[in-house]
């Protein structure tokens, strides 16, 4: 499931007249860069919800030949990502899925960081399973971060008085059984992670590379940047 439904608002003014899903960091759009990953792991199928200007993200996205791509619409209403979720379950299924942030991307490390993902996830043990980064040196974060994490990589909740050294870096595996019996059209998804933290049923894998979360104007040229230098 591929979020990009958003109106990007902390992008403008970009994105009054360009999806953020389309813009371009390194020569490639987000969008792009997140099923590229997708299909790099050999995901056939992505579901990609489109609202705002969701007519570019359509034309784009006839462009791609792997993975499969089915829209979900949402041209009628915003459903933040737990409604958009919610919307496509009865082409979802009844397994385990990846859920990805069109605005994250990352420079890979050693290992492939879904596939770190899918041979960690548990589903006996595990209601979801995040992929996360350091809070401190990721690129484009101005928040005060998302998770601790204890010794057995279970995630919890950050205290709202304080500062956590992980952050969600946009890409998780998740368990459809969690919406359920939801009677909201329209919700956010973070509560269900918070939920399943609660339980110690939320696990978190530490991204190996550098995370680069593209979130404002400015972050672009950072990312940018930051992918240069690796290059070195």
């Amino acid at each position: 499931m591929v979020f990009a439904a958003g109106l990007g608002t902390r992008m403008r003014p970009i994105t009054a007249t360009l999806p953020k899903p389309l813009i371009k960091v390194g020569g490639r759009t987000l969008l792009d860069h997140c099923l590229d990953r997708l299909a790099a792991v050999g995901v056939e199928t992505a579901i990609v919800n489109v609202h705002w200007l969701a007519d570019q993200i359509e034309a784009h996205l006839k462009t791609r030949v792997a993975p499969k791509i089915v829209v979900s619409d949402e041209r009628a209403g915003l459903l933040d990502q737990g409604g958009g979720i919610k919307k496509a379950l009865p082409l979802i299924g009844e397994a385990p899925f990846f859920i990805c942030n069109t605005d994250a991307l990352w420079i890979e490390g050693p290992r492939s960081e879904l596939e770190r993902l899918v041979n960690f996830f548990d589903p006996e043990t595990m209601d979801a399973i995040l992929l996360v980064a350091s809070t401190v040196g990721s690129v484009g974060v101005d928040w005060p971060g998302d998770f601790d994490m204890d010794p057995f990589n279970r995630l919890t909740k950050r205290d709202p008085r304080g500062v956590a050294p992980f952050v969600y870096a946009g890409f998780g595996i998740i368990k459809p059984q969690l919406f359920h019996g939801v009677t909201e059209d329209a919700f956010r998804l973070a509560p269900f992670f918070f939920r399943a933290a609660e339980q110690g049923r939320l696990t978190g894998v530490r991204l190996d590379g550098a995370w680069l979360h593209v979130g404002r104007p400015e972050s672009i040229a950072e990312a940018e940047r930051a992918i240069d230098r690796s290059r070195l």
